[in-house]
């Protein structure tokens, strides 16, 4: 073969080459971002997808003797309506505990009434509504209600139902998701024992930051007060965070992993010391039942 023909080959052989890596390079920069932006969708409380989160919460150190400790099992699976120009999200909690004799007060989304002994079973069944718009801006907000239904075994919640409002705000510049939840429980009736009796509040912010691949940092701490409770028992603050993963699969419905852990800097008198999470959440994409 001629020493040009030769030549010739080697080059095209080169750029075929080069058109080649540059192709499988941007396949892959591509997905790198399709799963950031899945990542930061499903951090959204009010993103407008089907989910399925199961969350294991551990809280440690309740009791007289700082030994004892509560673990919780939460469903809280999520449906979007589209409303006309606003999505409402439709949200429902439904735990399964078992806990140490403790004083009550609040485990995060779940208000517990003291208990001398050890007790295991399903707890209050909660359920949120919550609209926000369907085309949002910089600035993502939601606005709703929510009840709790005395589904409870006994000794793992109040015999009153109770409802409040909730409030969302939240902003997901560049890999950033930045966030809060507001809301308040009242009862409005069930039962006339006082001990039953909800005054409780709830406040978590969210702070996420998303890298190309799925991985994501992750704050997102559960403040509550029960304002039925004397003076200096009143809060629990816990500060901390983790680290979470979502993964796409070919034939199943992505899922995002999360772990996190939490000191409770202010905490009632034989409240948990500390506290630590573990989520798995299927999204499911709305379009998928269109």
């Amino acid at each position: 073969m001629p020493i040009n023909d030769e030549l010739k080959m080697i080059k095209r052989f080169k750029f075929l080459t080069l058109i080649l890596t540059l192709g499988l390079s941007s396949t892959y920069a591509g997905e790198q971002a399709a799963a950031q932006e899945l990542a930061k969708q499903s951090q959204n409380p009010v993103g407008n997808m089907y989910s399925v989160p199961i969350e294991y919460w551990h809280h440690n150190g309740i009791g007289p003797d700082g030994d004892g400790a509560a673990n919780m099992a939460m469903l809280k699976p999520a449906i979007p309506v589209t409303i006309g120009k606003v999505n409402l999200i439709n949200r429902f909690i439904v735990p399964y505990m078992g806990t140490d004799p403790h004083n009550g007060g609040d485990f995060g989304n779940v208000i517990l009434p003291s208990s001398e002994s050890k007790e295991s079973g399903l707890g209050n069944i909660q359920y949120q509504g919550i609209f926000s718009p369907s085309e949002p801006g910089p600035v993502i907000y939601g606005l709703g209600a929510m009840v709790e239904f005395p589904t409870h075994a006994k000794g793992l919640g109040s015999d009153n139902y109770s409802a409040g409002p909730v409030f969302l705000a939240l902003t997901m510049p560049g890999n950033w998701v930045i966030g809060t939840i507001v809301q308040n429980l009242w009862s409005v009736g069930g039962s006339s024992d006082p001990d039953d009796d909800v005054n409780s509040f709830l406040w978590q912010y969210f702070v996420n930051y998303n890298f190309d691949d799925g991985w994501y940092l992750t704050s997102t701490p559960i403040m509550t007060a029960d304002w039925n409770a004397k003076s200096g028992e009143k809060w629990t603050v816990p500060i901390g965070g983790g680290v979470g993963k979502l993964m796409k699969f070919e034939s199943f419905p992505p899922l995002d992993f999360k772990l996190q852990a939490f000191s409770n800097v202010v905490r009632p008198t034989y409240g948990a010391d500390w506290q630590m999470m573990f989520s798995v959440k299927m999204i499911l994409p709305k379009a998928m039942f269109q």
